[in-house]
């Protein structure tokens, strides 16, 4: 991730080397570039590979040599409307697809836009992995309680913090308990992910931080009636694409695309939340059966698939407001949320 983010190319074994063009050097050029299925699709590249095996990275190569302003231009949508003729493109036989979804992957984790300049001239020294090293990275068993504490909050003075570490991974999850844990009662429990605009700064465009503030106080009626809850905080912010593109698809949608459309421009996926690493923190606290709060059948869908035991699926919904009224429309109609 450090790597990446400061613009070192990574040297996958059995893969050319592929230099991320968000944070390359000014200097750095290449004749082929690395892009997700869904970027080169906006692009209008259709993959070659597409029909027999979706979602397959593409290698495309263009008219000329790629400097770093025209790999950008590719890359980044938001120069979409600066530049719109990058073409021609054409796709290129992968003979390295693990390694390249190894690589967009790692970008997706370090938050940087999903493309690579594929061995490029002018490249820096290069951090070596193998791409089973993504695997590890991302092992949701090599995660473990790191500390414990009492923490009153304003929904449950008697509230109980615990965060959760992997030695792989900076990112550090906490769950929030409510009320005293029994073994004989399912808790009522929400997975939320981080949402910095709305939790922090009170944003109208999502509902993430009603969501809440509305699942703390449900928690803490349920510990009045002799109950529990239990909150997963998850380090996962705009559904786990990060937070500076996040706000690249807030821009997009600025343009008049919806949530869904605009990371698909982005070229990265419209759901990439951790669920097995959400199975492992409850798995942790010793809770095999709960109650969840959510609206989305995916969402407990994704759980079961990973050994958690859903017994009942609370719904949790909120009024709109004129900002968010698409996003939780999109939400219904292409995320199959059941919203009213």
């Amino acid at each position: 991730m450090d790597a990446l983010r400061h613009g070192w190319p990574l040297a996958i074994e059995g893969a050319p080397l592929l230099q991320p063009v968000e944070t390359a050097f000014s200097d750095v050029s290449g004749e082929a570039m690395l892009l997700s299925t869904t970027r080169a699709a906006t692009l209008k590249l259709a993959n070659q590979r597409e029909a027999a095996v979706p979602r397959t990275p593409v290698l495309m190569r263009g008219a000329e040599t790629f400097d770093l302003p025209a790999a950008l231009a590719v890359a980044d949508p938001a120069l979409d409307l600066q530049s719109p003729m990058k073409g021609p493109f054409k796709a290129l036989p992968l003979e390295w697809e693990e390694q390249a979804r190894a690589a967009l992957e790692l970008a997706r984790i370090a938050g940087i836009l999903p493309a690579f300049l594929v061995d490029p001239q002018g490249a820096g020294e290069a951090a070596y992995l193998a791409a089973s090293d993504v695997d590890a990275f991302t092992d949701p068993q090599r995660l473990r309680i790191a500390s414990r504490a009492k923490l009153p909050v304003a929904a449950a003075e008697g509230a109980r913090i615990v965060a959760f570490r992997s030695p792989d991974d900076t990112r550090e999850h906490i769950a929030l308990v409510i009320g005293e844990q029994r073994a004989d009662v399912a808790p009522l429990v929400r997975l939320h992910s981080e949402c910095l605009t709305g939790d922090i700064l009170g944003s109208l465009k999502c509902d993430c931080g009603p969501q809440l503030d509305a699942a703390l106080h449900a928690m803490s009626d349920e510990a009045d009636k002799g109950g529990w809850g239990v909150l997963l905080y998850m380090r996962q912010e705009g559904r786990g694409i990060g937070l500076v593109n996040k706000l690249r698809a807030y821009r997009l949608q600025d343009q008049g695309f919806d949530t869904v459309d605009a990371n698909t421009r982005l070229g990265l996926p419209d759901e990439a939340r951790d669920f097995p690493t959400a199975a492992r923190m409850l798995a942790l606290l010793g809770v095999k059966k709960i109650r969840l709060m959510t609206n989305n059948p995916a969402k407990v869908d994704a759980l079961v698939a990973e050994g958690v035991d859903v017994s009942e699926r609370v719904p949790h919904s909120l009024p709109d407001n004129p900002h968010n009224a698409r996003y939780l429309a999109t939400k219904r109609d292409r995320a199959g949320h059941i919203l009213p």
